[in-house]
């Protein structure tokens, strides 16, 4: 079930919800430096992670599953933000060069459709990032922030899933080494504990960010058999349309 895209927005307003949002940004420009002349999709609740690649991609559209609800965004500016079905975007095939995926996938029980229907508007050549819970890390088993909440992954799980669905992982990161306390402490040395945790503990992070780009398999057509030639039947004519058998079509 789908986190509520208020408490959603109210947690990326708390003093936690904002040291999550730099730590994942953090990683974000890590795998993307730059997404100038892009489209970027940010589908589930991204928002809080498309304000940079908004002033350099061409265009970024968040769309909001259904069963979370939708919130303008951005705040100040022309809406961007869309609904949309787990299974059934309402974007044209190939539409897009990114698409990250955040507070999305472990909530949703349609996991494969809507990789699918990711796979489908992610253009040839294009990269996806998915951020979910990681189920050993802490953030997963506090159900006080939203990343508590769901079906949380392994990185290897994860990384199987994007196989089934036609995509190929490229990388894999991880963010959030911090504990979800609202200690003030924790808080100011959030970027210690990250540098610390993805040196030493890397497997305790509280989120999973796998980097994956999308399979197409070219079609290799089939042989003519030797000695045999393939022939192709003529289309039949057209009749105009309002003629009968045996007669003219009318002036």
């Amino acid at each position: 079930m789908h986190a509520d895209v208020v408490d959603l927005r109210d947690f990326y307003r708390s003093p936690l919800g904002q040291v999550a949002r730099r730590m994942v940004n953090r990683r974000m420009r890590q795998l993307w430096p730059s997404v100038a002349g892009l489209s970027v999709l940010g589908l589930g609740y991204a928002t809080p992670f498309l304000g940079r690649l908004a002033e350099e991609a061409d265009r970024v559209v968040a769309c909001m599953p259904a069963g979370q609800g939708v919130l303008a965004w951005p705040p100040d500016g022309p809406n961007r933000a869309t609904i949309g079905e787990d299974g059934e975007l309402p974007f044209p095939a190939q539409f897009f060069d990114r698409i990250l995926i955040v507070h999305a996938l472990e909530g949703t029980e349609q996991v494969r459709p809507m990789l699918r229907e990711a796979w489908r508007v992610l253009a040839a050549g294009g990269r996806m990032v998915i951020v979910v819970p990681n189920r050993r890390g802490l953030w997963a088993r506090r159900d006080m922030t939203p990343f508590g909440h769901g079906h949380p992954y392994s990185a290897g799980q994860l990384s199987r899933l994007l196989r089934d669905c036609l995509f190929t992982p490229v990388q894999t990161t991880q963010a959030l080494f911090v504990p979800p306390f609202r200690w003030r402490m924790l808080q100011r040395a959030a970027l210690a504990w990250e540098q610390v945790g993805e040196r030493w503990f890397p497997r305790f992070a509280g989120l999973v960010m796998i980097e994956a780009t999308k399979q197409i398999y070219a079609a290799t057509p089939a042989r003519a058999k030797a000695g045999r030639r393939e022939r192709l039947a003529a289309p039949a004519p057209m009749r105009p349309v309002g003629a009968r058998r045996g007669r003219d079509p009318a002036p």
